[in-house]
């Protein structure tokens, strides 16, 4: 199973690009056997919208189930997450997250979307969501491969 962040901007060289690199890393050493692959940045030039953010976007989404990240989503937690993926990766299906522009994701893409997802109604810079994206499927990895959940 490939999991993959499918992203509006480019995330520059910085603490927030750390903190991404560093779950990445602990990502991949959790024995998990779901898998995070990539970060796929769409780039957009100036006064391109939400619709051409929107073109570019699908033409990366391909199969997968499609979890975007918005304020109108539902709250999920980290158990949930971790079991969605386990299923997902039983049922052979690659998974993209992703996170739109300054202004959200075109009406095309929440429509594309399997789910939409939230962490909270509260505006974050999107580099923060990535890094907490990051943080959660670390998490999510770390418990379907057994480790111990401090939560339970």
């Amino acid at each position: 199973m490939r999991i993959r962040l499918v992203c509006v901007g480019r995330l520059k060289d910085g603490p927030e690009r750390a903190l991404v690199d560093d779950y990445l890393a602990r990502a991949r050493r959790t024995g998990s056997s779901l898998g995070w692959r990539e970060i796929t940045e769409i780039e957009v030039a100036s006064g391109g919208g939400m619709e051409r953010e929107a073109d570019r976007l699908l033409e990366k989404l391909g199969d997968s189930i499609v979890i975007r990240l918005d304020e109108t989503g539902r709250a999920s937690t980290s158990e949930l997450l971790a079991a969605d993926l386990a299923r997902w990766r039983d049922d052979g299906r690659e998974v993209a997250f992703v996170i739109g522009g300054a202004d959200g994701t075109a009406d095309t893409i929440a429509k594309r979307a399997d789910r939409t997802l939230n962490f909270g109604t509260l505006t974050w810079p999107h580099m923060l969501v990535r890094v907490m994206l990051a943080e959660q499927i670390y998490r999510a990895l770390s418990i379907e491969a057994g480790a111990p959940y401090h939560r339970e």
